[in-house]
């Protein structure tokens, strides 16, 4: 294959044109001496298809830990000895508090996001659904979003009715790694509470974690899986090893590493919401700003589930030092 043009593609694709999986791999493989060029013609899809505009989100985690299943990354797993907070749900008025703190700064959505394999029983699901009429009530704009594990066609109809707006699932990697990650449940199980998101008439937010273990094809065919579930918002996260968990002595990827993952992203997906998510302080370092010039148009701020982020007004003074702005609600 002859030395890839990453203008000349990022030409191609801003016109309609795709990338396949042999350009794609190509992609991963840049050398670090050409980093540069990867990334102006990531950013030159981004702009193309997102300004200037940062999509901003934050979220509260409304129930932590002793979640039955084992991905190997998780802190809140009940298969591995961590030492976070759990606890059950949170009540409404705790969420929109939370809610409340977090729409002090310019986020566009809000999620909720719980622990565990889905929400249990009918009185939880109707819990988190009153949470929902309450956000949605107080939202000004804002899209209310929700991560509640597996999601039948029954559920998702009473949280459509509700007044959620999106779904956040992540299939976390690709489908030939999973079972190296998880055990206690299926790659298609994830795939399919996707397309019953979907169905329902959710924007779809799906995404994974990098840095544990898996291979270049690996990144590159969760990225085509993604495309073809045509999914809506796309969170990258990157590993920060727990200790007490199956990964916790993995090695963390290198920030130029990150950086071409974001790209590549960019190039496949040129249309999506990529957001940089979890990880992105301890493993960017001090690139973190190069992200967006690789391509990524959306970041979390604030905390994570069980990790603190870093103050918000850093990355809001961060987006505004490379003329960036805050898309709007």
């Amino acid at each position: 294959m002859e030395k890839l043009s990453y203008l000349k593609l990022a030409d191609a694709v801003c016109d309609g044109s795709s990338v396949d999986r042999e350009t794609a791999l190509a992609l991963h493989a840049t050398p670090d001496q050409e980093v540069l060029e990867l990334l102006a013609g990531a950013d030159k899809i981004r702009r193309r298809f997102k300004d200037n505009k940062v999509s901003l989100c934050s979220i509260v985690n409304a129930k932590s830990g002793r979640c039955p299943e084992d991905c190997a990354f998780c802190s809140q797993s009940a298969h591995h000895k961590t030492d976070i907070s759990a606890f059950p749900l949170l009540s409404e008025d705790q969420i929109a508090n939370v809610f409340k703190q977090a729409s002090a700064h310019p986020i566009e959505r809000f999620g909720v996001v719980i622990s565990g394999r889905g929400l249990i029983d009918g009185d939880e699901i109707e819990a988190v659904c009153t949470a929902i009429r309450n956000l949605r009530g107080d939202s000004d704009g804002k899209t209310v979003c929700a991560s509640l594990g597996v999601l039948s066609r029954e559920t998702a109809a009473k949280l459509k009715e509700a007044g959620l707006q999106s779904y956040h699932h992540n299939v976390e990697t690709s489908r030939a790694f999973f079972p190296r990650i998880c055990t206690t449940h299926s790659y298609e199980e994830r795939i399919n509470t996707v397309r019953v998101a979907k169905e329902a008439g959710f924007s779809v937010c799906c995404g994974g974690i990098f840095g544990l273990g898996e291979s270049a094809e690996d990144r590159v065919d969760m990225a085509l899986l993604l495309r073809e579930l045509d999914v809506d918002s796309v969170p990258l996260n990157f590993l920060v090893p727990v200790p007490g968990t199956r990964l916790a002595a993995q090695t963390s990827l290198k920030p130029l590493e990150i950086l071409k993952i974001i790209a590549l992203f960019r190039y496949i997906l040129p249309e999506k919401d990529i957001r940089i998510c979890g990880g992105r302080e301890k493993n960017l370092r001090d690139l973190q700003g190069m992200a967006f010039l690789a391509g990524a148009n959306g970041t979390m701020l604030g905390n994570y589930l069980t990790t603190a982020g870093r103050p918000a007004e850093e990355d809001l003074q961060l987006l505004s030092d490379l003329g960036l702005e805050p898309a709007s609600p």
